[in-house]
This record gives structure tokens, sequence and C-alpha cells, in this order.
């Protein structure tokens, strides 16, 4: 029972992360209305360095599709943990409204890289 609890939200927080790279690359969502400003001239910032949001979209797609997978879960945790401190960083500063959301993502993916911090030792070695 635990592992299908795990594979499920493994699944999930990956399809999030894929979602919003190929959202990234399609731009098939709708930019809400209400974004506040210092929001929307960060983003047009990020849009004119033309290869930044194409690098995110491919770690959050590559990250995504490793996270589902339980044996690639750890790289796919490692891959999304810079991407994660983004998001987390751009809501704590731009909209704060979504923390909710971002917390319980930063918990999952913490709760990952913890489970699987003895892959991650020879890194540190």
């Amino acid at each position: 029972m635990k592992n299908k609890i795990q594979f499920a939200i493994s699944f999930l927080f990956g399809l999030i992360f894929i979602n919003a790279g190929l959202n990234k690359v399609l731009n098939y969502i709708p930019v809400p209305p209400d974004l506040p400003d210092q929001l929307v001239k960060a983003n047009e910032a990020f849009a004119v360095i033309g290869w930044l949001m194409p690098l995110v979209a491919v770690a959050e797609i590559t990250g995504g599709i490793l996270f589902i997978l339980p044996k690639t879960r750890a790289l796919g945790a490692i891959i999304l943990f810079p991407v994660m401190l983004g998001i987390l960083l751009t809501h704590i500063f731009f909209a704060p409204s979504g923390l909710i959301l971002v917390g319980i993502l930063l918990a999952i993916l913490l709760w990952t890289l913890w489970q699987n911090r003895e892959k991650y030792l020879p890194m540190i070695r």
C-alpha cells in the first residue's frame, strides 16, 4: 500500500512538472489577467533571454519523467531541485498567493531527496 501511495504522489508530482515544461514550449495555458506587475515584467525579461525558458522546460520535462519512474526518481529529484527553488523564490517575492501549493510540492521533493540520500553520498565524497 505504501508503494502505491508513493507512486501516485510521484506520478502526480512528475505530471505537474511535465505539464509546466510543455506549457513553456507550447503556450497552451492562458496567462491569468491578474498577475502582479513585477511578475509580468520578470516573465518578459526571461522571454528576452531566448535560451532560458527552453532550458527550464527541458529540465522540467526531463525531471518530471525521471521522477515518475522509481529507478530514476533520485536523479529526477536532483534535476528538479533548482527549478523548485526558482519557483519558491518567485512565489515568495512576486506571487505569495501560490505559496501553499509550492510548499506542498517542496515538501514532496524534500521528502524524496531525504529518502534517496544514500544515493547522493558519492557526489559529496
